[in-house]
């Protein structure tokens, strides 16, 4: 082999090896990277999700303060349940995107949310219904009910924040 050649081939492996180490310290950068962009990303999903569990919340206190009038002004009711239907809707939607973001152990978790959320509006749309038509012989039932479905709502929602928290890695 003449010197040339060995240059040559010597050159070669050279590149590949610098290529190589390249590529690996690339990729380790890439991951070492992606673990802060992702936690950000849940953060502000996870974040995200309990303002809008909030705003929701606050919206059926108002709606529920709307009801309690032993004859309640029903335009009230509806302007208020209106802004529940539209806040619930966005807890929803966070949810999903929680959801999405993961991982499963937190998914599980909203998604317990989601569902104490929708069983808590379903008893406060029945409870507007009945407001709508006159109809108060079942007014403590709903109300009890009302305050039992948002106990395990907020236990949801204690779960969840939990379960947030290991996740982003805020345990202090």
């Amino acid at each position: 082999m003449d010197s040339g050649l060995a240059a040559l081939l010597g050159a070669a492996v050279g590149s590949a090896t610098t290529l190589g180490a390249a590529i690996v310290n690339g990729r380790a950068q890439a991951r070492s990277q992606h673990a802060p962009w992702s936690r950000r990303h849940r953060h502000d999903a996870y974040a995200g999700c309990l303002d809008a569990l909030h705003r929701r919340d606050m919206a059926m206190d108002a709606v529920l303060e709307a009801l309690r009038p032993e004859r309640p002004d029903l335009p009230d009711v509806d302007e208020k349940i209106g802004r529940f239907i539209t806040l619930a809707r966005e807890v929803h939607r966070a949810g999903e995107i929680v959801i999405l973001e993961g991982p499963a152990a937190v998914a599980e978790v909203a998604e317990r949310v989601g569902h104490a959320s929708s069983d808590l509006s379903h008893v406060v749309r029945r409870m507007a219904e009945r407001a709508h038509a006159g109809n108060t012989t079942h007014k403590a039932e709903d109300t009890a009910l009302a305050t039992e479905r948002e106990r395990t709502l907020y236990q949801a929602v204690k779960d969840f924040r939990l379960a947030a928290r290991r996740t982003i890695g805020n345990t202090d």
